[in-house]
């Protein structure tokens, strides 16, 4: 079993920058594909972006794509979320997964996933 921990949220105006970091320990998830998913008050849980095991390959909701980066650093065991021109509808808790398979499936669902960590509030103000 692997422990999550997420940092880097908060309250940030739109069109600012947020980092999120995920820390994995217990075991290494540099075989894995993560990523991270987010969900918005009284939705459901919603793709966000996704990266390999081996950070050749990413995938980015459309919701995301051209402002949000993944990126993960097997050394440290981490990854991470660069997220640029925020937006209020950005507003969530964003969940940081580890997922069963070492690459990203065509369809994602949160059942791939076995690992999650507890959450980090992201709140774009207008």
């Amino acid at each position: 079993q692997v422990a999550l921990v997420e940092s880097g949220g908060g309250l940030v105006q739109a069109g600012g920058s947020l980092r999120l970091s995920c820390a994995a320990s217990g075991r290494t998830v540099s075989t894995r594909a993560m990523g991270w998913f987010r969900q918005a008050p009284g939705k459901e849980r919603d793709l966000g972006a996704f990266i390999s095991w081996g950070g050749a390959t990413t995938y980015y909701a459309d919701s995301v794509q051209g402002r949000f980066t993944i990126a993960r650093d097997a050394a440290q065991n981490t990854i991470s979320l660069q997220m640029n021109s925020l937006k209020p509808e950005d507003t969530a808790v964003y969940y940081c997964a580890s997922s069963r398979f070492s690459t990203i499936p065509t369809t994602i669902r949160p059942s791939d996933f076995d690992s999650w960590g507890q959450g980090t509030q992201v709140t774009v103000s207008s």
